[in-house]
């Protein structure tokens, strides 16, 4: 099985969503950021915006993100950190030839590599909405790729991805692994549902607070007409 500590970058490793429709310039972000400073005027001149995006995707919340995660508690690796659904996905998705370009390494590398990341994009793609989630094989360029959107912050909510740093740093080159928060506990911990967790396996979590470097807020379509 992995450690989680492996879920970093190897001889490949995911990155920003590249593909055309996915992803925003980079005046596009000022939209969905306000304190970027950038005016509207550059934003009206760019790709659509991840509200935009959202704005034509299944209407999607956050407790169907949770619902789905959670459905696929007890998943696990073959022995040689492999043989997931999660990883099979990924090898086929027009992503992992974008983040193969981007990092090096052979496509089958993906099979048995770290998959923590993987299982959150297969989450955003079985539900339509991966354009506003981000998808990535490598926990340190997903959340960059919601920091540069304007999603990145320090406060737990249904439906956010947390991404944790084990010695309890926040910046986001320090990030190890990634999961769905389900609910903050209020004492301190959050309820999690993470993929390549304990014995290689998908599984609920507590876990302490202090152990989160940030989170990522996909922009739910449900969310934009409450």
């Amino acid at each position: 099985m992995h450690a989680l500590s492996t879920c970093l970058r190897t001889a490949l490793a995911g990155g920003v969503l590249a593909s055309a429709v996915a992803i925003a310039s980079p005046a596009a972000q000022a939209a969905d950021n306000p304190a970027s400073g950038k005016g509207p005027a550059a934003a009206a001149a760019a790709a659509p915006s991840l509200t935009e995006i959202a704005a034509r995707l299944p209407k999607v919340g956050p407790q169907d993100v949770i619902k789905l995660a959670a459905s696929q508690v007890g998943i696990s690796e073959n022995s040689a950190g492999g043989g997931t659904k999660f990883q099979e996905w990924y090898m086929t998705s027009p992503r992992a030839r974008e983040t193969l370009a981007r990092d090096g390494g052979a496509l089958e590398e993906y099979e048995n590599a770290p998959w923590c990341d993987m299982f959150v994009s297969w989450v955003g793609q079985q539900l339509g909405i991966q354009p506003v989630m981000g998808s990535d094989a490598y926990t340190v360029e997903h959340a960059r790729w919601f920091a540069d959107h304007g999603r990145w912050g320090r406060t737990p909510k249904p439906g956010a991805v947390v991404f944790f740093s084990w010695s309890g740093s926040n910046k986001i080159g320090d990030i190890q692994h990634v999961g769905f928060v389900v609910r903050d506990n209020g004492d301190g911990t959050i309820r999690t549902v993470e993929g390549n967790t304990g014995n290689g396996a998908v599984e609920a979590r507590t876990r302490p607070a202090w152990q989160v470097a940030g989170y990522g807020y996909p922009v739910y379509p449900a969310e934009l007409a409450s």
